[in-house]
């Protein structure tokens, strides 16, 4: 799918309108969706119409919060989770149909504005380094209070012995898809992002990433949901999430894919 910069803006923001409780469910269903999906998802979705005649509407947020706005009563029929935690709470508390499955694998990198002071590297040398003198002020991930993204951005930065020195200069965005706006601002250094974020063409255009090892935090594994009454199109987008082309789209991002 080709989209000039305005209309892919203008589809997420239409995507990322609020979600209206009336008849939507009968209509339209709304998926709960984790941020980092954002265009990984998109594309998934274009595809699904195309193939089936069917639709449905995406609401992104982070994992956390989508999880809150569930039990509140938000009426999604379906929730593409950043790990495996969360869903496995809901269904815990009889919100689900059942326990899900993972669908796919997330990755974090550093990422920095092109032509900035802060070079990518995989060991986040760079980063240390700059630490080391005092030229980072700023520097963005999602909160770890309710974005596995960035408990994941905490772990590796514990791992690498850098989390007490940049707590102080944190920028923390509400989800993954913030954080990367806050990294790539030019009023940030960089920041922790998912890498189906920065693989994003329009996010790709104004920053360079480098992967960070997966072994420097626990795995993302990512796990959907059917939610109680989902309806038969729910069910339909929830089977396509496991078609080869929605397992193409997803690959060309950066996920791992079970199985």
């Amino acid at each position: 799918m080709h989209l000039s910069r305005r209309g892919l803006v203008g589809l997420i923001l239409c995507l990322l309108a609020p979600v209206q409780p009336s008849h939507a469910r009968d209509d339209v269903p709304v998926i709960a969706a984790a941020s980092n999906l954002e265009f990984a998802l998109v594309e998934i979705v274009s595809n699904f119409q195309k193939d089936t005649g069917q639709t449905v509407r995406l609401s992104f947020g982070s994992t956390g919060n989508l999880a809150r706005q569930i039990r509140q009563g938000a009426p999604f029929q379906m929730f593409l989770a950043a790990d495996e935690k969360t869903p496995l709470a809901l269904h815990s508390e009889a919100l689900t149909e059942d326990a899900g499955s993972i669908y796919a694998v997330g990755r974090i990198v550093l990422v920095a504005p092109k032509g900035g002071a802060l070079r990518p590297d995989t060991d986040l040398n760079g980063l240390a380094a700059m630490i080391e003198a005092g030229q980072i002020t700023r520097f963005a991930i999602a909160n770890p209070e309710h974005a596995p993204f960035g408990i994941a951005a905490r772990e590796a930065l514990q791992h690498r012995g850098l989390w007490d020195a940049l707590k102080p200069r944190l920028v923390l965005g509400e989800n993954i898809s913030q954080a990367a706006q806050f990294a790539l601002s030019g009023n940030a250094e960089g920041g922790i992002i998912a890498l189906s974020l920065a693989l994003a063409p329009e996010v790709a255009k104004r920053g360079d990433h480098a992967i960070i090892p997966a072994d420097w935090h626990h795995p993302l594994s990512q796990r959907m949901v059917l939610l109680r009454g989902a309806g038969p199109v729910a069910r339909a987008f929830h089977d396509y999430m496991n078609s080869p082309l929605a397992r193409e789209i997803l690959a060309r991002y950066g996920f791992g894919l079970p199985g």
